[in-house]
């Protein structure tokens, strides 16, 4: 049995799981009382709306960065405790539909971040602020001013992350080895640097790397051709096609529509203990 049929059948198996599953948990209503359309600090732990990925579609692959020091600010991120991706159960669900598609192609979905909490959005914000502080500069913004992040949109108060139906994602190629640990403090590669000399990544080449801070990273930027385009539009149409809407200054960038709460932000953190019952 090929890699990739094994992968189709076992998706049969979590697909009728998932069936069991959802079946006894109530649809959200996508309906958010107006007084919630602020920041949902208090809590730690998440309305039953939310799930784990991997309950719902385990094939999915999670590179969680933000847990990893192998990112923008060169540190782990507040808030993510686990390195796992948490979404609203109707995000998750469509995600699976899309990689239902991706594996009969010989693809399958890699996640690099899914719901992010406030308290992250806002370690964002501070290292932003502390221009001092530029010690990944060569690999995520090599020819960006940190001063101008915030003018350029790069950097902002409020996340879509926040309420739980956006994800930062990309594809690989079947089978596809595991991508090797970032090491703190090796070489920076340019992010827009040709795919053999960035950062390795297992994932189709995009044009540039995940979190890159450059007009290059802009979904239909025009000097962007040949297998790098049609790479980025595979994900796109594949996502589009689930109901996913891309944000296009980041080719890695998807929000599922209608959002389940599209008016607010969340702060739980990012581990299992945030979901209801703990697993």
């Amino acid at each position: 049995m090929t890699r990739l049929a094994a992968a189709l059948r076992g998706l049969t198996v979590t697909a009728a799981a998932v069936a069991l599953t959802t079946a006894a948990v109530p649809e959200a209503t996508g309906t958010v009382p107006k007084a919630n359309a602020a920041v949902r600090g208090a809590a730690e732990t998440a309305p039953p709306e939310f799930v784990a990925l991997r309950d719902v579609d385990p094939t999915i692959r999670q590179e969680i960065r933000y847990f990893t020091p192998h990112n923008f600010m060169g540190v782990p991120v507040t808030g993510y405790r686990q390195p796992m991706c948490i979404l609203t159960w109707d995000a998750a669900r469509a995600l699976h539909r899309a990689q239902v598609s991706f594996l009969r192609r010989g693809y399958t979905l890699k996640v690099y971040d899914c719901y992010r909490p406030q308290r992250a959005v806002n370690h964002f914000v501070d290292w932003a602020k502390d221009l001092k502080d530029q010690r990944m500069k060569g690999e995520f913004y090599p020819r960006i001013d940190k001063s101008t992040l915030f003018r350029d949109g790069y950097i902002a108060e409020k996340s879509g992350h926040s309420r739980g139906s956006t994800v930062d994602l990309t594809l690989v190629r079947l089978p596809g080895p595991p991508t090797r640990p970032y090491i703190p403090g090796e070489p920076l590669r340019k992010c827009y640097a040709p795919k053999a000399q960035r950062f390795p990544d297992n994932s189709l080449d995009m044009g540039t790397g995940f979190d890159c801070f450059d007009t290059l990273a802009h979904t239909l930027d025009p000097r962007v051709q040949g297998r790098q385009r049609a790479n980025r539009l595979l994900l796109k149409q594949g996502l589009e096609n689930a109901g996913f809407r891309n944000y296009d200054k980041e080719w890695w960038h998807y929000t599922f529509t209608p959002e389940t709460f599209p008016h607010t932000y969340f702060d739980f953190p990012v581990w299992r203990r945030a979901l209801s019952g703990g697993h």
